[in-house]
């Protein structure tokens, strides 16, 4: 969607949109068909003793293949040594089939291909200087955020290391030389940057070396904009708004903005953590991140050191023992490493991304804040619409165009050059394609535009003339006075405003990926929302993203929006959680940002989604509405550790080799308990034949709260469930101290597809834990 006016953003308008809003495409086919690459799990415990480690093993056993099949080339690409045991190489079938007869190969996977997933929120989020879990976090300090993306701006504001803490002494990793990029760019914020890129020119997918760098910087801006968004430092007089013509620059700086909206300080949710990137992500012919490549990243990440791994990209959906992340991340939780992924901009039900249940998986919701121009028509009538168009403006006295007579014409299909030159046009609803009227009221050489829609989702970027989308509950009366006659005008548009405090928010975004997990559907998936439209991040600072006129626009800040901003959200407040509480597992901070999510929009209302205005459910929200404030003390925590991980995989039916690849081990054990000590729960009563069928779930939680602590189960139960706690009271003696409980559901043959309900245990020090308990049938 960034258009602009070079050839590497009207091409990358296309790279966008598919970011944005199209389930990932599949390009294995771009191999070369002689040679593939391949990651190959090896069982390390066969390692030869007279190899001195296993990156040695792996790269011999690679070369030996030469001995078998003599006129084939191969290619070693990675040794892992943490998200697996094994390498990538690129292989011919006859170096594959040698490879594999021998007693240490465990499992062959193919390369595959992800991309990321891209679209004022410290105050939206609670978070307060003066109390409440930035203070109690010290802002994340000491606290390591790795980053799984495009790269980063190192320049930018929001990277300076003011007031930050010396890099940690357990820190083991570096900043890269590289094109355009040198070690000396790294400080105390920004402490680690490597780049890997093996798998994609393996592939013979070609990266670009017009627009991009070999190295970590950031050719996109999308990695410097989820770092910013998780961890920035304070970013002050950097929203810069560079306007080009063709032979003249004017510079105007302002505090961090876009273009004027959203003015203000950028800062990160934890901007005292420190910030490591590990780019996968290049501008190259198909713009996709090879599996080898987001393996090796992760597996450095861990290496290195990083409290928490932060990751906007994805995967098609394969099973555990296929999915590389999942694979990846599993290893990451056994060494306490908090994995936060994005998950996905499909939008449609059982699309989400990510999902394995040791992964928090984050589904993204609107803000408060509005972007809006007036309108005051000639007759007196004022209207307040939405408006990104990046040029603080006011249009006055223009003739109105409206030609309610032809179809074509008043839904802006078509508009006659002649007739509408200089004119405030009016396109109504009866084309419903915003991008396309916004393109033909361009090309048509209209002054300015007015929308009348019921969706409102045209893009920042598409703003390019100046206009305003107004919601057809207007269209009555803005129609009648278009019509009345030759002399219709428009008396006043102005644009640049922001507004703050505006609702219902938070919303479900409609791009956000709905539940059941299509692969885990017995864990409920998203966990949370997070703040994931319209975000202002910092971004690459010199290239256009935005045309207005004849102008160009860059800056270093820019609304964003997608679950990739949703995430680094999360990133951030987990590693706030984990400042606060340092030994707490990922499980337990997991645990402690869903049960205290609000469940609850700034109207006091069910969060509502944002597609239809309808009231949303657990399949879209998870949870809840992150709240990072009431994650730091949540008075209960449903904590696991990996054996609780085994367990679940033992239930799946999994082979012995499938749950070796999954687990990176040829040994392990299988526990009666199957049932995941999740925070939530979900429940599918597809295959109902009886009037009344029940499922009962157990679980155990730890007291964190006040060492004496009595919590008593408070049941919100929707029509045609029944719900039992057993028992319905726990008492503590002891902070740390255990108890269980069993939940019982209960349903009849005569439910909704999608129902649920609540279950909260609340204390006398005023915790209230909540679970959603969701229950599908066909």
């Amino acid at each position: 969607m960034y258009l602009a006016m070079t050839r590497f953003f009207s091409w990358s308008v296309f790279l966008v949109q598919l970011i944005m809003l199209l389930p990932w495409l599949s390009i294995a086919s771009l191999e070369p068909k002689e040679s593939q690459t391949y990651i190959i799990h090896m069982d390390h415990s066969l390692k030869p003793e007279h190899f001195s480690n296993h990156e040695s093993w792996h790269q011999h056993t690679v070369k030996s293949l030469s001995s078998a099949c003599v006129e084939d080339k191969e290619t070693f690409l990675y040794s892992y040594t943490h998200v697996m045991h094994g390498f990538s190489a690129k292989l011919t079938s006859c170096q594959l089939a040698e490879l594999e007869k021998s007693p240490a190969h465990m499992t062959t996977y193919k390369e595959s291909f992800g991309k990321m997933f891209t679209t004022h929120t410290p105050r939206f989020l609670g978070l307060n200087p003066g109390s409440g879990i930035w203070p109690t976090a010290s802002y994340g300090k000491d606290v390591i955020i790795g980053v799984i993306d495009t790269g980063i701006w190192p320049e930018s504001e929001s990277f300076n290391d003011k007031g930050m803490s010396e890099v940690p002494s357990r820190w083991k990793g570096k900043c890269e030389n590289g094109t355009a990029f040198s070690p000396s760019l790294c400080n105390n914020k920004l402490i680690g940057a490597r780049s890997f890129s093996k798998g994609l020119q393996a592939a013979g997918i070609n990266i670009s070396t017009e627009y991009d760098f070999d190295s970590a910087r950031d050719y996109f801006g999308h990695g410097s904009h989820t770092s910013s968004t998780a961890a920035g430092n304070e970013g002050r007089n950097q929203g810069s708004r560079v306007l080009t013509m063709v032979t003249k620059t004017c510079n105007y700086v302002y505090g961090a903005s876009h273009f004027g909206y959203a003015n203000g300080v950028a800062k990160g949710i934890a901007p005292r953590a420190h910030l490591a990137m590990y780019k996968v992500l290049w501008a190259s012919d198909t713009e996709v991140s090879a599996a080898t490549d987001v393996l090796a990243g992760m597996d450095q990440a861990i290496s290195d050191g990083v409290d928490i791994m932060s990751l906007s990209l994805g995967f098609d959906n394969t099973p555990l023992f296929k999915d590389v992340i999942a694979i990846a991340s599993l290893s990451a939780i056994e060494k306490g490493i908090i994995v936060v992924c994005a998950a996905g901009n499909d939008g449609a039900v059982a699309s989400i991304h990510n999902g394995a249940p040791w992964i928090m998986t984050v589904g993204a919701g609107t803000l408060d804040r509005s972007y809006i121009a007036t309108l005051e028509l000639g007759n007196g009538l004022n209207f307040e619409g939405t408006s990104y168009f990046p040029m603080s403006v006011s249009i006055t006295n223009r003739h109105l165009y409206y030609e309610s007579n032809d179809t074509q014409i008043a839904g802006c299909k078509y508009l006659p050059r002649d007739q509408v030159k200089g004119k405030v046009v009016l396109c109504d609803d009866s084309n419903l394609d915003l991008n396309g009227q916004m393109q033909t009221v361009i090309l048509s050489g209209a002054y300015a535009a007015i929308f009348l829609s019921e969706s409102l989702f045209l893009d920042p970027e598409e703003y390019s003339l100046p206009g305003v989308v107004l919601h057809t509950r207007y269209a009555k009366a803005i129609k009648e006075y278009a019509t009345t006659g030759n002399n219709t005008i428009v008396k006043s548009m102005r644009f640049g405003l922001t507004k703050t405090g505006t609702g219902p928010a938070p919303q479900v975004a409609y791009f956000s990926s709905r539940g059941p997990d299509p692969i885990t559907p017995s864990v409920l998936k998203p966990d949370i929302l997070a703040p994931g439209v319209d975000v202002l991040g910092a971004v690459r600072p010199d290239v256009s993203y935005i045309e207005a006129g004849r102008y160009e626009l860059v800056s270093n800040y820019m609304l964003m929006s997608g679950t990739s901003m949703a995430a680094p959200h999360v990133a951030g407040i987990a590693a706030l959680v984990k400042a606060v509480h340092r030994d707490w597992s990922p499980a337990a901070i997991r645990s402690a940002i869903v049960t205290t999510a609000s469940k609850t929009d700034n109207t006091l209302g069910t969060i509502r989604d944002q597609w239809n205005g309808e009231i949303a459910t657990p399949l879209a929200f998870g949870a809840g509405h992150v709240n990072p404030n009431g994650a730091m003390d949540p008075g209960l925590i449903y904590d696991m550790g990996p054996q609780d991980y085994i367990n679940f995989l033992c239930g799946l039916g999994y082979t012995a080799k499938q749950m070796s690849t999954v687990l990176r081990s040829s040994q392990w054990s299988c526990e009666k308990r199957t049932d995941l000590n999740y925070p939530t729960f979900i429940a599918n009563f597809s295959n109902q034949t009886t009037l009344l069928s029940e499922k009962q779930f157990t679980r155990t939680v730890r007291n964190v709260g006040d060492h004496a602590s009595t919590y008593r189960a408070s049941l919100k139960v929707p029509p045609g469930m029944i719900l039992k706690v057993e028992p319905n009271t726990i008492k503590f003696t002891n902070k740390y101290q255990e108890q269980k409980f069993v939940l019982t559901v209960q349903v009849g043959q005569h439910i909704p597809k999608v129902n649920y309900g609540y279950l909260e245990w609340m204390d006398e020090h005023n915790h209230i834990v909540s679970s959603p308990i969701v229950v599908l049938k066909d």
